[in-house]
């Protein structure tokens, strides 16, 4: 069964999101959108963002050097709904991760709550509210990221699967060798995106924000909140910059990522930009973080010894014996 854009509700039916009531003080969300030539798909964004049961909400759309008019539909889509405040500044031009580290950046000291928001997906109308409720479980001087399952949809919104659901709860030691937060699903409280925005100061460049606000959140001693509920479309349309997580043509990309050398990369940018927050880390954190560098040196199945000792390991155990055996080789 195909659903087009028009048969949202009944998509949502499937696993409903409750509505909730009207949102409480200090509950407005800074949604922080990176743009890069959208304009097939960012219409459709931003009317699910219109559709929030929570609507409190005020946009920041950061374009990183559109060649379509990508920046003109959201300029125009604002004129339509005068009832938020939305705005539109220049990116870095250097790529998505760091479009949303200048996000961050751009994001005041009296933001309460911070959403990252992909250009191609569609929201369900309850997604804001379920992180705002859940996030308001945590106290308020604690780091906290909030995100969720998707439905994984094609180009056209049809063909729907459910994302992966992880089977260990997230921890440090999983995030410095994966990432389980998908960015498009990503609340952080105002703890967090202080943590985050305090250490992005520091750092020249990460593999994935995701990923990096993942790590940090977590290495600090944070919270994190994985969210069974599915909370928005995740659009698959040839040019995603990773893709989703679950069949076989995600699992020959992320093969493909490994065996180029690709995530060797990835972790050499990652334990970079981590040694510059060390600051803001817990000393056990510190301590896995220098175990998994020392570890990287280490020549053959020494390397693959030493993760499984720091107790470094994937969400699978599938996932984790291919860690190891890319770690003998020298690829990771």
């Amino acid at each position: 069964m195909r659903h087009a854009p028009d048969d949202l509700p009944i998509l949502a039916r499937a696993r409903p999101l409750a509505l909730h009531a009207p949102p409480r003080p200090g509950d407005e969300v800074t949604i922080l959108l990176a743009l890069h030539n959208g304009a097939r798909f960012i219409t459709d964004q931003l009317d699910s963002l219109a559709a929030q049961t929570h609507g409190a909400w005020r946009l920041v759309v950061s374009d990183d050097g559109s060649t379509d008019d990508g920046p003109l539909q959201v300029l125009r889509w604002a004129v339509r709904h005068p009832g938020h405040d939305v705005r539109l500044i220049p990116g870095p031009c250097r790529g998505f991760a760091a479009n949303f580290l200048r996000l961050l950046s751009a994001v005041g000291p009296d933001a309460r709550l911070v959403a990252f928001a992909d250009q191609d997906d569609v929201w369900l109308p309850g997604k804001l509210s379920r992180a705002v409720d859940r996030l308001a479980m945590v106290e308020e001087r604690t780091p906290a990221l909030y995100c969720s399952q998707t439905w994984i949809c094609d180009a056209r919104l049809g063909r729907p699967l459910r994302s992966r659901l992880w089977e260990r709860p997230p921890s440090f030691r999983n995030a410095l060798v994966q990432n389980i937060a998908a960015g498009n699903t990503i609340v952080l409280n105002h703890a967090a995106q202080r943590l985050l925005r305090a250490a992005a100061r520091r750092v020249q460049d990460v593999a994935a924000h995701d990923w990096w606000a993942y790590q940090v959140v977590s290495g600090a001693g944070g919270v994190i909140l994985p969210d069974e509920v599915p909370s928005l479309l995740y659009r698959q349309h040839g040019a995603n910059v990773i893709g989703a997580n679950r069949g076989l043509r995600a699992m020959l990309r992320r093969g493909r990522i490994v065996l180029t050398g690709t995530y060797r990369d990835w972790n050499a940018m990652n334990i970079a930009a981590l040694h510059r927050a060390t600051p803001y880390l817990t000393p056990e954190s510190r301590a896995l973080l220098a175990e998994f560098a020392q570890a990287r040196g280490a020549a053959g199945p020494r390397c693959a010894t030493r993760l499984g000792r720091a107790g470094l390991r994937r969400q699978t155990w599938i996932g984790t014996a291919a860690l190891w055996a890319a770690a003998s080789v020298g690829l990771v």
